[in-house]
């Protein structure tokens, strides 16, 4: 399997994770998208392939409006969708600055940083939105830390982010170097033959 092909895969497999994880709590956040985002422009020069993370986002935010909609009686706003995509598209953003020397220890901050990133973005906006929260920076600190309280609190939601970033980061970056070390091992072997091995 060629690397961009295995990628995609893990791109999609992602999307559907995000998805499913909604029917276990334990899960919840535990979403790989920003992870690919910041993976994607570590190891792709073609820019088109920056769409597929965005893709992924799209038709999984899409899903869990419905979900939530159906579930909780709730709806996410478009300006929320519009937030997340630009949380993504800040992790490309670092994953551009870490593709220039990419090395182990850039790939964990790379990916702590795109975590930090839609942590933040995405706390701030139920914080500006949702009127349980006082409007004041004691307000925007509770939705943080604690959030609301017939709910797990939100720097749960955040180590799960974290871990599901670091881990989505790890494989995706251990797969695309082992499909390419075999792909650059295999295209010799073809030369000599005359045939795909």
């Amino acid at each position: 399997m060629k690397p961009h092909h295995l990628a995609l895969a893990l791109i999609l497999l992602a999307a559907l994770w995000r998805g499913l994880a909604v029917f276990e709590p334990a899960f919840f956040n535990v979403a790989p998208v920003t992870a690919l985002a910041f993976c994607s422009a570590v190891f792709w020069r073609d820019r088109r392939w920056w769409l597929v993370p965005f893709a992924a986002l799209t038709l999984s935010d899409l899903w869990l409006n419905h979900y939530h909609a159906t579930e909780f009686g709730y709806t996410w706003s478009s300006g929320g969708m519009l937030l997340r995509a630009g949380a993504v598209a800040a992790a490309l953003g670092i994953g551009r600055l870490v593709a220039t020397r990419r090395s182990v220890p850039a790939l964990i901050a790379g990916s702590l940083g795109s975590s930090l990133i839609f942590y933040l973005v995405t706390n701030t906006m139920a914080w500006a939105g949702d009127v349980f929260y006082p409007g004041s920076l004691a307000g925007w600190w509770q939705a943080m830390t604690v959030g609301h309280p017939e709910y797990p609190p939100t720097l749960w939601f955040f180590r799960n982010t974290l871990f599901g970033d670091l881990f989505f980061t790890g494989l995706f970056a251990a797969a695309l170097q082992g499909a390419t070390t075999w792909e650059a091992r295999r295209a010799p072997a073809e030369r000599l033959t005359g045939s795909p091995a």
